[in-house]
């Protein structure tokens, strides 16, 4: 594939019109988005940002890394230095996850943009795997969608792959960073790239189109289910649990998750698995993981978010 061709396939996918804000890490995929977001929006309505952690050696000559590049396409760069909190908590990847799209985030509505991510069908068959093994549930395998509101994976809708970006990056003479971490099975990700999905690669070639095939199938399937707890729920924000008794257990955990995330606003996995539990409840609270809660009074179950604990004096 050309950079010719990849840029109109990009341009059809329909993620790059008007304002947008790049992610830019330094590496292959974010490198290539830039380029092609450049030639299809315009460098006068694109602009890119780079969050430094000072987490690695590397960190600083990745920033010069953008940098040189933005300069190269005449693009504005945002860089953004977060800290992390001492002591240190939870996982490292994911807080830095968390702090780079609250701040593309942020950016993104101050431009009036859309904010760009450049995950890749090779991203999209490891975050299947990895969720699969860490998350119950079908969500597990429906993957990441190709646009969220303001964000948008121009690469994924466009159907490019890891080794797609690196192509381009080399046709095209742009240079790019390599982060060591990404080979560093301390973590998980990196496990699941160069252990699971290079085991399945070997059983067939074909590992990565199948697992993408499947994640498009059961999104098409995801649609049909979500009409379907929403006629259960017929417009309601509560369920008697009379009714939710006489709904299929299947089609009954849904409609659970459904109020758990709804009332919370975040992704309740835990909360189906507690059907039983609501159903014997009787009038009173279950906090069900997540933090949401279920409360039944008067035979109707609805959900709140958990209350915080008390502070202590």
């Amino acid at each position: 594939m050309t950079p010719d061709e990849v840029r109109d396939r990009l341009r059809a996918g329909g993620l790059l019109g008007g304002g947008v804000v790049v992610m830019v890490s330094g590496g292959r995929d974010s490198v290539c988005l830039l380029d092609v977001a450049v030639a299809v929006a315009g460098r006068d309505v694109v602009r890119a940002l780079h969050c430094n952690y000072g987490l690695r050696a590397a960190a600083d000559e990745d920033e010069r890394h953008c940098a040189r590049l933005c300069e190269r396409l005449g693009v504005g760069l945002v860089v953004h230095r977060p800290r992390r909190p001492a002591p240190p908590r939870g996982n490292l990847q994911a807080w830095a996850r968390d702090v780079r799209y609250a701040a593309g985030r942020g950016l993104a509505v101050t431009s009036g943009a859309r904010l760009a991510a450049a995950h890749t069908t090779t991203d999209q068959a490891e975050t299947i795997l990895y969720r699969l093994a860490a998350s119950p549930g079908r969500r597990a395998l429906l993957g990441m969608p190709d646009h969220d509101g303001p964000l948008v994976r121009p690469l994924l809708r466009a159907g490019l792959s890891r080794a797609d970006t690196a192509a381009y990056c080399a046709a095209a003479g742009l240079p790019w960073r390599e982060d060591e971490l990404n080979g560093d099975e301390r973590f998980a990700r990196a496990r699941v790239r160069h252990g699971l999905l290079a085991a399945l690669r070997a059983v067939d070639e074909r590992a990565d189109a199948n697992i993408l095939r499947t994640a498009a199938l059961l999104r098409d399937e995801a649609e049909v289910l979500d009409d379907v707890v929403r006629a259960a729920l017929a417009g309601a924000d509560e369920i008697a649990l009379e009714r939710l008794r006489t709904l299929p257990p299947a089609l009954a955990r849904l409609v659970v998750r459904r109020l758990a995330e709804d009332a919370t606003g975040r992704l309740c996995p835990r909360a189906p698995a507690r059907l039983d539990d609501l159903l014997e409840l009787g009038d009173g609270a279950l906090d069900v993981g997540d933090g949401a809660r279920a409360v039944v009074a008067g035979g109707v179950l609805r959900f709140q978010p958990t209350p915080p604990l008390p502070t202590r004096p």
